[in-house]
């Protein structure tokens, strides 16, 4: 019966982490999402251009306001930035597809 109190605590306890983590990166604090800060590899480009037009649209406008809160030496107001319980993963299926596909053609060729 101990076991399953122990890994509850262990995962209130990573989470905790992850929360703090989080808000140590202090990308939140200029309006961005985990995903707006991935390193644009070819998988995340062609990710990219899958999703549908208004997340994209609503990225790029992530991007060009932390890029001119950076510019000013400037952060939002507390109330603006994205919680860690708001921060929405809106990349990764596209990403995995992505991945996925490129693993299945990597199989494919070298057969």
């Amino acid at each position: 019966m101990a076991a399953p109190v122990a890994n509850s605590g262990r995962s209130a306890l990573r989470q905790m982490l992850r929360k703090w983590a989080y808000n140590l990166s202090a990308f939140n604090q200029l309006g961005l999402m985990h995903d707006d800060c991935l390193y644009e590899t070819d998988d995340v480009k062609e990710a990219l251009r899958r999703i549908p037009e208004h997340v994209y649209d609503e990225r790029q406008f992530r991007i060009t306001r932390a890029l001119y809160l950076s510019m000013r030496k400037d952060i939002l107001p507390k109330e603006e930035w994205v919680a860690y319980e708001k921060d929405v993963r809106y990349l990764k299926p596209y990403l995995q597809e992505v991945v996925q596909e490129r693993i299945e053609r990597n199989t494919w060729n070298s057969k």
